[in-house]
């Protein structure tokens, strides 16, 4: 739902800050105050085309920022989350327009692209209008609008979960596929290559060490000296840790018994020359064992450059030959067994198919009746709402031989005929976008089940009509309230009345210069406000008095049940 928004410098707006609660809202005003200004700021704020003729005049930039409470959208914290975006549940998105034309986004916070603005946008905010972007206009929305009314989701899960398996299955029997055209060749290929490596025999682990070794081989001659070296400094030297440490023992050991708390610094001399005699024993059994050996030298050398060359032909590293054999070794399993896994495969994407088409099958009959039902529905709207003989048509096209893919194999697509003796065009060619607005209106008290866009925007919805139709077309406003925020441009009173919350836009020119007015409307100054759309800029009380009646009656007039 939207709950606030606050703009900047567009168009003909300074600043304003407006907070909106649930329910219908009527925006209103005289002709050419702006009414739409508000709307087109919406739409920027959700990824619609900017300019710099958008920016205010004299100013640097235009900024819009809206706030949407995700209380009850979990498909729009969904998709936050997996685009990385903070979750919470409020959303903030931000636009800002240089008078350059320049633009900059922002989804809580964090930099966005007008695509993402699109995206969370279709599953928040709908504005059904001329010049606005429209989810029910697109194909996927139509079919899902079908899908939910039919009570089709877990069916339609197990039907993905169906393709995903088929076509991964597809996959690798086109891997195979193009294996057994090339089987022999690589057969043999594989075959060569993987004698070479049995025939070497890498062992995990085995390249380290041999490192380890020829390290220690080459090195031999300064490994000696340094240590003798150590060895002699701690125990075969005329002056030598050993010998030290005796003496330092001699001198504590006799002064221990004048003064006692010189035990400790004994007990770790102590233990320190049993430390250094142990040390000077394991430097004499590793001098005793350490000789030039030439030819074990040149034993690890060529088994390092075997291991080495073979890495160089592999493309990896010689550490990783082991795992390169079984690969190879893996591959040829699967080549020489080719015919039994492809045949495995195909009876199993065989049976794949027919589950798909059995569920496919299923969901098509669902679309179907459900697609009778809306139609009628519809149908009874447009009769109401100024388009008698008007024709709402739900096309629904089925190949059974489709192949599988996640939604079933029929193609859906709105349509309808605004006047009597015209064909049917898709929903998205229609001409009026006050036509559009009112069919698309009766879509919506239709689709009953349909809860997933919080915010129904219409602007003008009620061009071309009047009278008795205006007040039917304010209570079906009213009636898909309790299931949507609904915000609505009008300028009849009729529709108007039956709204919740009124918002009055006016111009106001004043130091040369010109800007929007949005004001929130209550008490008499509503009644004003419908008085002036009844019987102009003169108000009389009859008028008045027409105004108060009309408000009365239509905020407490019982709306009828949706149907849920």
């Amino acid at each position: 739902m939207l709950s606030h928004i606050y703009i900047r410098d567009f168009v003909i707006i300074d600043h304003l800050e407006l907070e909106f609660s649930p329910g219908m809202t009527a925006l209103t005003g005289e002709t050419g105050a702006g009414k739409s200004i508000l709307i087109d700021a919406i739409g920027l704020a959700l990824g619609d085309r900017a300019d710099s003729g958008l920016v205010r005049a004299n100013c640097d930039r235009a900024e819009i920022g809206i706030t949407l409470d995700l209380a009850d959208a979990p498909r729009a914290k969904s998709w936050l989350q997996s685009h990385d975006f903070e979750v919470d549940d409020e959303c903030l998105i931000r636009r800002i327009v240089t008078k350059e034309g320049r633009s900059r986004a922002y989804i809580n916070g964090s930099t966005a692209t007008l695509g993402m603005l699109r995206e969370l946008g279709e599953q928040l905010v709908n504005i059904h209008g001329q010049h606005a972007h429209q989810a029910l206009g697109r194909r996927d929305y139509q079919r899902e609008i079908i899908d939910l009314q039919a009570g089709q989701g877990e069916l339609l899960k197990i039907l993905s979960q169906h393709y995903q398996a088929w076509k991964q299955t597809k996959a690798r029997l086109e891997e195979l596929a193009l294996a057994e055209n090339q089987r022999q060749e690589r057969l043999d290929f594989l075959g060569f290559l993987h004698q070479e490596l049995l025939s070497a025999s890498p062992r995990p682990g085995e390249y380290a060490e041999l490192i380890e070794q020829h390290a220690r081989l080459a090195h031999v001659s300064q490994l000696q000296e340094n240590v003798q070296r150590a060895h002699s400094l701690l125990f075969d030297n005329e002056i030598d840790a050993h010998g030290l440490l005796s003496q330092a023992l001699d001198a504590l050991g006799s002064s221990v018994h004048h003064d006692a708390t010189l035990k400790n610094a004994l007990e770790l001399v102590v233990n320190a020359r049993i430390e250094i005699d142990e040390a000077a024993t394991e430097l004499r059994h590793y001098l005793d064992h350490l000789e030039l050996n030439p030819e074990s030298l040149a034993d690890v050398e060529t088994r390092l450059a075997q291991l080495q060359s073979l890495a160089r032909k592999h493309r990896c590293e010689p550490g990783d030959l082991p795992e390169r054999l079984a690969a190879i070794e893996e591959e040829l399993n699967l080549l020489t067994h080719a015919d039994a896994a492809r045949a495995e495969m195909e009876k199993n994407l065989e049976a794949l198919d027919r589950e798909w088409r059995t569920l496919a099958a299923r969901i098509s009959q669902g679309r179907a009746e459900r697609a009778k039902e809306l139609e009628k529905e519809v149908n009874q709207a447009m009769q109401v709402l100024g388009m008698k003989g008007g024709r709402f048509v739900v096309s629904l096209l089925s190949d059974p031989g489709a192949p599988p893919n996640p939604f079933g194999y029929d193609q859906i697509e709105f349509q309808v005929s605004a006047n009597a003796g015209q064909p049917p065009q898709a929903l998205s060619k229609v001409a009026s976008g006050g036509e559009l607005s009112r069919i698309s209106l009766g879509i919506q008290l239709a689709a009953k089940r349909d809860r997933r866009l919080p915010t129904l925007i219409f602007d003008e919805v009620d061009t071309g009509i009047g009278g008795g139709i205006a007040e039917i077309v304010g209570k079906m406003l009213r009636q898909l309230s309790e299931r949507h925020q609904i915000l609505c441009v009008t300028h009849l009173p009729q529709v108007a009345a039956q709204a919740h919350h009124q918002l009055s836009i006016n111009k106001i020119q004043e130091a040369g210069s010109t800007r929007t007015l949005i004001r929130v409307l209550d008490g008499e100054e509503r009644i004003d406000e419908i008085a002036r759309m009844l019987g102009g800029v003169h108000l009389t009380k009859q008028t008045r008095a027409h105004a108060a009646e009309m408000l009365q009656t239509a905020q407490s007039s019982v709306t009828p049940e949706d149907g849920d």
